[in-house]
């Protein structure tokens, strides 16, 4: 009887792995042919660079290697699924607060941005805000383009952020206390000048 249950268990578990995987997105960021040297002459391969998301705040990289282009974006994406982290939205459309990140010589720096702003960032840096599911922000690389770096940098600058809740439960006190009302009307978090100007 309990081998039963624990059969019932391990369906549900799959079945919930299953539904889970059906709503993440897959984008093929960079695919790149390497050759090695062998005593024949050269051997080429692929090397691939996959993005997955579940478009509701978590993402996630990969990077495979084959012989064949399909089984190294099966080993990327894998790999991505793998290594996928969690990032706080604001409103389920943009970031809490802006971002800089680096990797190598890659640089980013993204920036929550107002409803109807749309993604405005290229490249490798677009295919992560898009399979993350954010819909404003405002991002720009400056350094290195290699996409390897330019991923890893934004996943930096991801890695990042931190939502009001988190920041409230760090320092012990209320969400309320963190954002704050001034008695004028907006928020602490925007400087007084602004206020005034």
């Amino acid at each position: 009887m309990a081998r039963r249950d624990e059969q019932r268990g391990g369906d549900r578990r799959n079945r919930n792995e299953e539904e889970r995987d059906s709503e993440i997105v897959e984008k093929l960021v960079h695919i790149n042919r390497v050759a090695a040297t062998v005593k024949g002459g050269r051997r080429f391969s692929f090397a691939a660079l996959m993005v997955v998301g579940d478009q509701k705040g978590r993402v996630g990289f990969g990077h495979g290697k084959a012989r064949e282009v399909p089984e190294a974006i099966r080993k990327a994406t894998e790999e991505a699924k793998k290594s996928m982290i969690r990032v706080p939205l604001r409103e389920s459309r943009t970031l809490h607060h802006d971002g800089n990140g680096r990797w190598g010589a890659g640089k980013v720096m993204v920036r929550a941005a107002p409803p109807g702003t749309g993604v405005i960032a290229g490249g490798p840096m677009r295919a992560v805000l898009e399979t993350l599911g954010v819909q404003d922000v405002v991002g720009k690389s400056v350094g290195s383009s290699n996409p390897y770096n330019m991923v890893r940098a934004t996943f930096e600058a991801l890695k990042a952020q931190s939502s009001p809740r988190q920041v409230a439960a760090k320092r012990g006190k209320k969400v309320s206390d963190v954002i704050g009302r001034r008695a004028d009307g907006a928020s602490a978090a925007q400087p007084a000048a602004d206020a005034e100007g």
